[in-house]
């Protein structure tokens, strides 16, 4: 049975120490998913939101949730991060619920010794709530789902890509 390395000998949680491990590239890929009525997606997309451009607002907050994830998420390392990427895909088409979407899918890397899926998960995330905040004003219904890692790669555990 492997041993969790995130406790230390009195049981309680720790930052795992890194020190050791190899420097290699890591490379995560993020989803998130907004949920919400088409007719705030075609505000959206025709610019008639009253806060902004909510596609390049969430960008840049996911960009800077991903920079501020060791100080969001307790035990997470300080890493330099070499690029974090946010890509939007909007679903016009209303769902058997009739509801459109806009999937968040976010990409972090780095070149050291711990990955950057946390970085990713954390940009992903920020992204879908900046749109909310944008946009509640005219849809308080929206919500999230399918928050989860894509891909990673690099490091000792190699690669994993999510499967459907």
């Amino acid at each position: 049975m492997a041993e969790f390395t995130h406790f230390n000998e009195s049981g309680r949680a720790r930052m795992v120490d890194i020190s050791t491990k190899e420097s290699t590239v890591r490379l995560a890929t993020a989803q998130a998913k907004v949920v919400l009525l088409p007719e705030t997606l075609e505000k959206i997309q025709r610019g008639k939101i009253a806060k902004g451009d909510v596609l390049a607002v969430a960008q840049v907050a996911g960009v800077m949730g991903a920079k501020k994830t060791p100080d969001l998420i307790p035990m997470c390392h300080p890493i330099l991060l070499t690029s974090v990427d946010i890509v939007f895909k909007e679903e016009l088409q209303p769902d058997p619920q009739g509801r459109s979407s806009i999937t968040v899918t976010a990409t972090a890397k780095t070149i050291g010794p711990t990955g950057v899926e946390m970085e990713a998960m954390t940009a992903a995330t920020v992204a879908a709530l900046t749109i909310y905040d944008m946009c509640k004003a005219v849809d308080r219904g929206m919500s999230f789902s399918e928050v989860c890692l894509v891909s990673k790669s690099g490091g000792k555990s190699g690669t994993y890509r999510r499967k459907d």
